[in-house]
């Protein structure tokens, strides 16, 4: 129950500021630390045998899939934000890879369509070189 409060909406919200993320960090940490056979591990320990994973890993997680799905039409295009797919010439022959631009203010420098455009790109150089 904990953590689908965590999670709620994190794909529009998603905190960036130190103090927030420790702050919902906080919670899931004390509530691994209920369950008696776990109380004196560490919060690692308690992670992998309450099988889950960190918020951050999550966060990323949901906003590839996420960014995955806006891409390939799975969305009303008129519904979704526009995400800044690179032109031709940037791509070096696939068109999977996005466009990244300058934020001058920290309101859109992790606004979704800032926050996932290093992720994403890593992820299709990965995939590339695997090919």
């Amino acid at each position: 129950m904990v953590r689908s409060y965590l999670d709620y909406c994190s794909s529009v919200w998603s905190p960036y500021r130190k103090g927030d993320i420790e702050a919902l960090e906080k919670v899931q940490k004390k509530a691994t630390k209920i369950l008696p056979q776990l109380k004196h591990k560490n919060y690692t320990e308690r992670l992998r045998a309450c099988k889950l994973s960190t918020l951050h890993f999550r966060r990323i997680r949901r906003d590839m899939i996420e960014t995955y799905k806006i891409l390939s039409g799975k969305y009303d295009r008129s519904a979704t934000p526009t995400l800044p797919v690179a032109g031709p010439a940037v791509t070096s022959g696939h068109n999977l890879r996005l466009h990244k631009f300058r934020a001058r203010y920290d309101f859109r420098k992790y606004y979704f369509t800032s926050r996932v455009v290093n992720i994403w790109n890593s992820l299709v150089m990965l995939f590339l070189q695997k090919l």
